[in-house]
């Protein structure tokens, strides 16, 4: 037993091999800001305030549970019967045995030969949390390295820029092409790999959204299972498969019992898979998020989570409850609905001309270019605020996710078809006064 420093001098909680290396990469980050997304519909109170009788849409929503009528109320009072059993005691870092051998069980029903079982399964305080946590074991467990990347596609999620970068990743934008939605394509995958070796950095992770936030691209399994192949044989450490949206299809949603056969066992340890109760049950303020991950994986994040956030009970009992109802039917509120909305929107889109990007989820992405021209904006940030307070249409400019969608808005139709349709008139409305301008 090595001999204890003195009380009564300092001493470092680690030996000095595993101190941290001072850097002053901190002091020449560039500031995060705040994300923007919690604003936008603030600037349709301005339309409000003029026209306190008309009506306003909220077309930014990425949130059922504001614009769709969000968790069945049997589903919270069952969660809550189930708090109040439970108690108020602290639980796991990973949250409680009973809900990682529900997200196996009754959410993926997960034959056993598939390897996957509830040590797999780590709860999250929403998707922030677990793509935080996810993060930080792609760079603790990937290459071992501050200052690698994350590769996102050109046009990502907002938090995708922010995320990583506050946790020491810098995140590198693959090459894409509007026309294609941005889509990874193999040969981009490599160039991203090249990229970041010419500045020295290795590929800690790629992220594989489906559908896609912002632009509701979808991808099939075998495009998704090709990129995630690529991308690890090329030398990127782990693979993230975001799959938030999946449920809200006219389709299939992802199988995980279809889709781990693809990967080899030694490919499976490098594979993680993001889901949650966020969209597609429209509990957007219940923060319930899961991760699976490969064992290692899990161990580090759990180990971590219990210094710092840990999911709450009853975020895990709505997703129980949910997931013991079965999930088809507890997510009908919100996925009927959207799915409906996304009908009359493709139908809608096409009659009036526009060029646009609509999968599956949430979204679309339209592109409004020559409109910004005509008012001479560089992008689509002051056409959002414009839209807001004259029109009564809160959307998210294209412009707020990366530079690359400027000419672009986000257009949420996570709302009943009459919303949908009204929100749309009021876009074409706004768009035919820029024109006679």
């Amino acid at each position: 037993m090595s001999k204890l420093a003195s009380p009564e001098q300092p001493v470092f909680a680690v030996p000095e091999s595993n101190l941290i290396p001072v850097s002053d990469y901190l002091k020449n980050m560039m500031t995060i800001p705040p994300s923007r997304m919690f604003l936008i519909n603030k600037s349709l109170k301005v339309y409000q305030e003029k026209y306190p009788n008309s009506p306003i849409y909220d077309a930014s929503q990425g949130d059922g549970g504001a614009s769709l009528p969000g968790v069945m109320p049997e589903i919270l009072e069952q969660a809550a019967s189930m708090q109040i059993e439970h108690g108020t005691a602290y639980d796991m870092p990973y949250g409680t045995d009973a809900y990682r051998k529900s997200v196996i069980e009754d959410y993926w029903h997960l034959d056993p030969s598939q390897g996957i079982t509830p040590a797999n399964v780590i709860g999250t305080a929403g998707g922030r949390d677990a793509l935080v946590k996810a993060y930080q074991a792609m760079l603790g467990l990937g290459y071992g390295r501050e200052g690698d990347v994350i590769i996102t596609s050109r046009v990502p999620w907002i938090s995708y820029n922010w995320g990583p970068y506050g946790i020491g990743a810098n995140v590198l934008y693959a090459p894409g092409k509007a026309e294609e939605g941005w889509a990874y394509t193999e040969e981009s995958i490599e160039e991203c790999v090249r990229f970041a070796e010419h500045h020295q950095r290795k590929a800690a992770g790629l992220i594989i959204t489906n559908p896609d936030n912002p632009t509701g691209l979808t991808l099939s399994v075998e495009r998704q299972v090709a990129l995630a192949k690529k991308a690890l044989a090329s030398g990127v450490a782990f693979v993230l498969f975001d799959w938030m949206y999946h449920y809200v299809t006219d389709e299939k949603p992802m199988d995980l019992n279809t889709f781990l056969p693809y990967f080899t066992k030694e490919e499976k340890k490098r594979i993680l898979f993001l889901d949650g109760i966020t969209k597609s049950l429209g509990a957007s303020n219940i923060r319930n998020c899961h991760l699976i991950a490969p064992e290692e994986v899990a161990k580090f994040i759990i180990s971590r989570a219990s210094h710092s956030v840990m999911p709450s009970f009853f975020s895990l009992a709505v997703a129980m409850a949910a997931y013991k109802m079965g999930y088809e039917k507890a997510s009908r509120p919100i996925v009927e609905p959207t799915n409906a909305s996304r009908v009359v929107l493709k139908k809608f889109l096409d009659e009036h001309g526009f060029t646009y990007i609509l999968g599956k989820g949430y979204y679309a992405f339209i592109h409004v270019e020559k409109w910004l021209k005509t008012k001479g904006w560089v992008d689509t940030e002051p056409m959002g605020q414009y839209f807001a307070e004259e029109f009564g249409l809160a959307i998210v400019p294209g412009a707020f996710f990366s530079p690359y969608g400027g000419e672009w808005i986000r257009f949420s139709y996570a709302t009943p078809v009459e919303r949908t349709l009204g929100a749309l008139e009021r876009l074409v409305q706004g768009l035919s006064s820029l024109e006679a301008m």
